[in-house]
């Protein structure tokens, strides 16, 4: 098979910390792959754009200068991307293995949309990062419970590759031009949920998202209880775009309850 050339987009915010480890990840896993890194700067404070500079001068980087978000940033390198090929990738993130074989798996069928592959903590410790997308129904039921995600998820699977509804948008593989047939990103979303919205919107175009669980990488992962809340406003928007409007404020009422509990009253004992 001809390899096509790959672009990885990497949507950085203060993320100086992780970038070297990143960068040499993907240096020592891309082997025998013609690629481009194009590094979209959502308006950091600390020294990433000169440390870019200065240490690694064959990265493309585009510096913004309000913070964009991650879905908008993710769309601005795209549009700078030169490659049939896209890699949205994490900043904290360390590949583990070569993606020859994620790129094989994509082009093996052309209804494959999105290929992800297994995330790990820095202890090599599995993170699901797969999942069912939200229905009226589970929206409602979890909207009490401590971790929305959590219900989404699904767990370990026996086979090597794999169907699943969404993948994290932390490693999203797929084709330039299926992402701009969706129009990649919805920039209603700031942060959090848009990666679910994604892997909606290619399913409604017939296009499946593959989890391939024998090559693996590092997130350095976080939750806190803003994220919480950015997953809470995130799922709202989500029920507006994809439910009927009866279900939209049904899901959107239970979620302002959740809202207010973990606002309010979740550290409390």
């Amino acid at each position: 098979m001809s390899l096509p050339k790959l672009s990885v987009i990497i949507v950085n915010y203060n993320g100086l910390p992780f970038l070297r480890d990143c960068f040499n990840s993907l240096k020592n896993h891309l082997v025998g792959i013609s690629y481009e890194i194009i590094v979209v700067d959502n308006d950091s404070k600390d020294e990433s754009c000169n440390f870019i500079k200065t240490n690694f001068p064959e990265v493309k980087q585009i510096e913004s200068k309000i913070n964009l978000g991650f879905g908008k940033a993710n769309n601005l390198g795209v549009q700078n991307a030169s490659s049939e090929t896209i890699l949205l990738l994490n900043n904290d993130t360390i590949l583990l293995d070569n993606l020859l074989p994620a790129i094989d798996t994509l082009y093996s069928k052309p209804e494959n949309g999105i290929v992800a592959i297994n995330m790990v903590d820095a202890t090599k410790k599995y993170i699901c990062a797969v999942g069912r997308f939200p229905s009226p129904l589970r929206l409602i039921k979890i909207s009490f419970l401590n971790d929305l995600r959590k219900e989404f998820k699904v767990g370990h699977f026996d086979k090597i590759v794999y169907e699943a509804d969404w993948v994290s948008g932390s490693f999203m593989l797929m084709r330039t031009a299926d992402y701009k047939a969706v129009n990649g990103f919805d920039s209603d979303y700031f942060m959090y949920v848009e990666d679910v919205d994604l892997c909606k919107k290619m399913k409604n175009l017939g296009k499946n998202c593959i989890f391939q669980s024998n090559l693996s990488y590092i997130h350095f992962v976080g939750f806190n209880q803003s994220r919480e809340i950015n997953l809470i406003k995130g799922y709202k928007l989500y029920s507006e775009k994809h439910f009927s409007y009866l279900n939209s404020i049904l899901a959107k009422i239970c979620l302002k309850i959740n809202y207010v509990y973990k606002k309010n009253f979740k550290n409390i004992r």
